[in-house]
């Protein structure tokens, strides 16, 4: 059974969200809200979401296959599926080479992971794979019921629609900064996209869309970062985030920066 997510959902880093921002997430008719920066194997803070809410599909964004073993995992997704039937979606993922000392042929270890947690239990249509290059996004849709990629433009939508075809759920993040005043959203902005172009696989990532070298150099530039992070009103972001749905997303995951996210959600859900 797949899990409807519905068009518009929530990403946050894992540590950073409670039941009770769930519960708002939920409240505000979001349609899945996605448990991001590689929660641990136990996957206990997704069931105190889960736990919070009554509808709201929960997914991860991603599980790192590096760090969290495929059996543990395999074992948390089946509790939680038993407690909470059809809203919970396993995302996983490779990680980055920068912070992996045993990164190694990623591909093959990618397969060998969804393997894994397939025989132990988790359905291929209720696994997702983070995928950015044509071979991995080919896979996700393969393998798993689709693709969740991270810090992309829809430049890297239409190309991954493409790549995947019409079956696939495609499900990209996008990050955002609403009603914060320009130098302050700017600088959240600048932050986070020179962490992301520190890494290689986001740099190259940027460089298939058809960005140049300068445009990811140095912390991006001015046009890049304006399309990494949507700055504005929550009318001005809507237009960036529906962008995606126009070069084929079915779900968009939107990830606030700001130092009050709920009323960015807020804001957000009125006009979406």
């Amino acid at each position: 059974m797949e899990i409807e997510l519905g068009t518009f959902g929530i990403w946050r880093r894992t540590a950073e969200t409670t039941p009770e921002m769930a519960a708002a997430v939920e409240s505000l008719g979001f349609g899945a809200l996605w448990a991001g920066a590689s929660p641990k194997a136990a996957l206990t803070e997704v069931e105190a979401m889960l736990d919070a809410t009554e509808r709201l599909p929960v997914a991860t964004g991603v599980v790192n296959m590096w760090r969290e073993d495929a059996a543990t995992v395999a074992s948390s997704y089946n509790r939680i599926e038993e407690r909470h039937p059809g809203r919970f979606l396993l995302g996983v993922g490779i990680g980055h080479p920068e912070s992996t000392a045993e990164y190694r042929s990623p591909y093959d270890t990618i397969g060998e992971y969804l393997d894994d947690v397939a025989a132990a239990g988790v359905p291929p249509q209720r696994t997702l794979l983070a995928a950015l290059g044509p071979r991995v996004l080919a896979l996700a849709g393969e393998r798993t019921v689709g693709a969740h990629p991270y810090c992309t433009t829809p430049r890297h939508t239409r190309m991954a629609r493409e790549v995947m075809g019409d079956g696939a759920l495609l499900a990209p993040e996008q990050t955002v900064v609403v009603g914060v005043p320009a130098d302050e959203a700017t600088n959240l902005a600048r932050t986070f996209t020179a962490r992301y172009l520190g890494l290689v696989n986001y740099r190259n990532s940027l460089l298939r869309e058809g960005w140049s070298t300068d445009d990811v150099a140095d912390g991006g530039s001015d046009r890049l970062v304006s399309e990494l992070v949507l700055i504005g009103d929550a009318e001005t972001v809507a237009e960036g985030i529906r962008a995606h749905l126009d070069a084929g997303a079915d779900h968009v995951c939107i990830q606030d920066l700001g130092p009050d996210p709920l009323s960015a959600y807020r804001a957000l859900a009125e006009v979406l």
